[in-house]
């Protein structure tokens, strides 16, 4: 299934003051950039119904997401033969695994956040049973239902790669009410995990030689 992102290809122009709202900017060498901020020329990616504003752990954590490097890691070379493999079992993108899994965890498989999300992905407990994974610290297990789950919504949602993202954010259910990206941390970890995205269909992260 096709991934897509549905501003790329019909957008429409978007008031400044819509300060919650997602968009896109296209600039003059063709490269995408994805903004919770208002510009010149942007146009709307997705409007975002913003009634639920995030907490001071929510801020902490984006603060946390977007401290970690842009350049691939040691950390996740490691990790490089599994991304492979998932993506490629479940049909992914495999800069889509990479670029959620360092918005999600900076690479790191022994993290879990306020909300009790665990491991690369940072899969809720449940969500991980779901996906067949017993041990959501082993990178393996992790790293496969992750992308399991990417695939399940891809599926639900037509290939969106925004309304995708928003589901495994905030739930597909959250989704589905509001028709788009539920809340304003939901666009701002579409934005960037979007621009992770971007830059991994650049280069990905490979595995250490020995």
């Amino acid at each position: 299934m096709r991934f897509v992102v549905p501003a790329l290809l019909a957008s429409l122009a978007l008031p400044a003051s819509a300060l919650a709202d997602l968009y896109t900017v296209v600039d003059k060498n063709g490269e995408v950039t994805i903004t919770t901020t208002p510009r010149k020329g942007a146009r709307i990616l997705h409007h975002v119904r913003d009634d639920a504003p995030p907490t001071r752990r929510a801020r902490r954590a984006t603060r946390r997401a977007t401290a970690q490097p842009s350049s691939p890691s040691a950390r996740a070379q490691r990790f490089a033969p599994h991304v492979r493999s998932a993506a490629d079992h479940y049909g992914l993108p495999q800069a889509l695994v990479w670029a959620v899994m360092k918005v999600e965890s900076g690479f790191d498989p022994t993290v879990v956040s306020d909300k009790g999300a665990q491991g690369l992905m940072q899969l809720m407990p449940g969500t991980a049973g779901d996906m067949g994974v017993t041990d959501a610290f082993d990178p393996v297990q992790n790293i496969y239902g992750g992308a399991r789950f990417l695939r399940i919504l891809a599926n639900k949602f037509d290939g969106d790669l925004v309304l995708t993202l928003s589901a495994y954010h905030a739930g597909g259910g959250a989704v589905d009410r509001v028709g788009g990206i539920p809340y304003q941390q939901t666009a701002e970890y579409v934005r960037r995990v979007l621009n992770a995205y971007y830059a991994y269909q650049k280069q990905l992260p490979v595995a250490d030689t020995p």
